[in-house]
């Protein structure tokens, strides 16, 4: 297996550590003046497509839909090779949804072309499915594919829980801390849940979350160590605002249900489908709402709450399947 990539690190350290047994390319993008980038970025696009084609040689594109995907699609129908688009968001109304601008036409254009000609497209969504039909994708060749979330090792809980001050409950948020994943109203729902229940923030981001005495917060870990944090959970939360988008596939709700929390979440896109039986789901914003909520779901048997994990591999091979 091949990535491309035209980044070699982030915020969150170097691609190459989470890619054991992956072999990568990687072409650097370049500095384009003001006026050049949206030509300088197709151009390197270009160039990292044709650079991986020659070295990788695949049979199969597995690509993450991009604003820039129509030059995937271009090398795919020169040579040949199947080319299979996973899903994650419609960028051009994203991009509006965050700005508070008019959705970009020519954007949206050029990102329907691209996923038109995709052959596969994987939607991470159900939202995201009806949409790739509704702008013409053949329904056939669209299928709903769900995130995963790694397989998490045996941590010891209780023995972060003491080094952090935590109590013997505990309910956490893990995620990026953007305005409409609710993380902000944290402090509110511990004061609603009263002094036995303390709260555990893993993450950072945009938004920020205000001090509260019962309130650990963590700031960014790192990918492979988020599953102790969540270890030391009884309860996740997901308290999405209502302005949350409706196409998203929550990666914490999955790494929650694969550590086998219980989970209490905003009613939201696929959300109570992801949850199941394992948590509450809550359309209202209140914070005694909320921790009534998280009371009922820290009592449901360990039956209900046992770890339902969905891995990438599971994911990989029910593409196959579908695709079939």
């Amino acid at each position: 297996m091949w990535v491309a990539t035209p980044t070699a690190s982030d915020h969150r350290g170097a691609v190459q550590a989470e890619l054991e047994g992956v072999s990568t390319v990687h072409v650097p993008s370049r500095r384009w003046p003001r006026g050049l980038r949206s030509w300088g970025a197709r151009r390197d696009d270009r160039r990292l497509v044709r650079a991986a084609m020659q070295r990788a040689r695949p049979q199969l594109i597995w690509e993450r839909h991009t604003a820039h995907g129509l030059v995937v699609a271009a090398e795919a129908a020169r040579t040949g090779v199947p080319r299979w688009v996973e899903l994650n968001a419609p960028l051009a109304l994203e991009v509006a949804h965050l700005s508070g601008r008019r959705v970009e036409a020519s954007a949206h254009a050029r990102e329907v072309r691209s996923l038109r000609a995709a052959d596969q497209v994987f939607t991470v969504s159900r939202w995201l499915a009806r949409w790739a039909v509704e702008i013409g994708c053949a329904p056939h060749r669209v299928h709903h594919l769900p995130n995963g979330a790694p397989t998490p090792p045996a941590h010891d809980g209780a023995a972060l829980r003491a080094r952090l001050g935590l109590s013997s409950r505990v309910v956490g948020f893990v995620g990026s801390f953007k305005a409409w994943h609710g993380v902000q109203r944290l402090p509110a729902i511990l004061d609603a849940l009263g002094p036995e229940w303390t709260g555990l923030a893993v993450g950072d981001g945009p938004q920020p979350v205000a001090a509260h005495p019962r309130l650990q917060r963590t700031g960014r870990v790192p990918p492979a160590q988020v599953s102790r944090y969540l270890a030391a959970m009884d309860v996740g939360l997901a308290p999405y605002e209502a302005s949350a988008p409706p196409w998203f596939c929550p990666l914490k709700v999955q790494a929650y249900r694969a550590q086998g929390l219980a989970v209490v979440a905003t009613d939201v896109g696929d959300c109570a489908e992801l949850v199941g039986g394992a948590g509450r789901m809550l359309h209202a914003q209140e914070p005694q709402a909320w921790a009534a909520a998280i009371e009922e779901a820290v009592r449901l048997p360990a039956s209900v709450t046992a770890p339902t994990i969905r891995s990438w591999d599971t994911v990989l091979a029910d593409a196959i399947s579908l695709a079939r």
